[in-house]
């Protein structure tokens, strides 16, 4: 009986130690040897993929510097994450912090952690140049896409402008799918974060073709996302950030990415920082949406 209990103490003194080590990234990074970034492949300038598992962007770049400073010589891991399995993949572990186009929103918050906000947003509409739309009115009896996981078009049917403006919705697998929906005439209006639009649009055949109209749906705080219940971790990323505010690295930064040319095509998504994420970048915050939009 003793015997059985003790291989009983063991056990549970075992799981816990499993446990501790899943809730504290930086020691489990240390063990695995590899630290795991949760990178999107289609979400320009911020997350994208350049073919052959090779990855890049605004917030895959920050986080590579970030990585570095808390955990140097650890390798990174790259995994593509989508908006449907983003948030379950950084929960249980497969995950260490995902570097792609999250919004902190206080629902999200009870699931996970989020790091100081690096990027604000603005949800709008991408249509066709000659399609006629100019305001959510226009959307009356359209085809409109949105990328399964988001909240964009549950946005556009909340605004009061939206109110009996009845469309049909589409959906595309992850942002550039919801985008072919436009382009191949399947989709009339795509709604998403403007910094997405604008990246694909830059990328796509004929970016003169396709244009972002419309009324702001909603001011969106991206950031990074971590798992929840690591004070460790996210300090000591919230840490860099900060200093990286302080230093003007991030302004340079955001520079690099949205102001000047950049691959696969050299071309510029030429979205300057708008005065919400200016003012972060003086006083540093992980509020999240709910907060931008009283």
């Amino acid at each position: 009986m003793k015997k059985h209990l003790l291989a009983i103490g063991v056990a549970l003194l075992a799981a816990g130690a499993v446990h501790a080590q899943a809730t504290d990234t930086l020691a489990k990074a240390k063990a695995a040897g590899k630290v795991v970034m949760g990178v999107r492949e289609s979400s320009a300038p911020l997350s994208f993929t350049l073919g052959n598992n090779q990855y890049t962007g605004y917030h895959v770049e920050l986080c590579q510097r970030i990585l570095k400073a808390v955990l140097p010589g650890v390798p990174v891991e790259y995994v593509p994450v989508t908006s449907a399995n983003r948030i379950p993949l950084v929960q249980n572990g497969t995950v260490d912090i995902e570097c792609g186009s999250t919004t902190n929103n206080a629902t999200r918050q009870k699931d996970v952690s989020f790091a100081l906000t690096t990027y604000v947003t603005e949800v709008r509409t991408a249509v066709k140049t000659t399609s006629g739309i100019k305001s959510i009115a226009d959307l009356k009896g359209k085809n409109v896409a949105t990328t399964t996981g988001t909240t964009s078009v549950a946005l556009l049917r909340k605004h009061k402008r939206g109110a009996g403006v009845t469309f049909t919705e589409v959906y595309g697998k992850d942002h550039a799918d919801s985008f072919l929906l436009l382009e191949s005439g399947r989709a009339d209006a795509f709604v998403m974060d403007d910094n997405i639009l604008a990246g694909l649009i830059a990328s796509s055949k004929s970016p003169k073709d396709f244009m972002i109209t419309g009324e702001t749906l909603n001011v969106e705080p991206i950031a990074i996302m971590m798992r929840k219940d690591d004070a460790g971790f996210k300090k000591a990323v919230d840490d860099y950030i900060r200093g990286a505010m302080k230093a003007g690295e991030l302004n340079l930064l955001y520079t690099k990415w949205f102001m000047q040319p950049i691959p696969p095509k050299n071309t510029s998504v030429n979205l300057p920082m708008g005065k919400i994420m200016a003012g972060l970048v003086k006083t540093p915050s992980d509020q999240p949406a709910e907060e931008y939009n009283k």
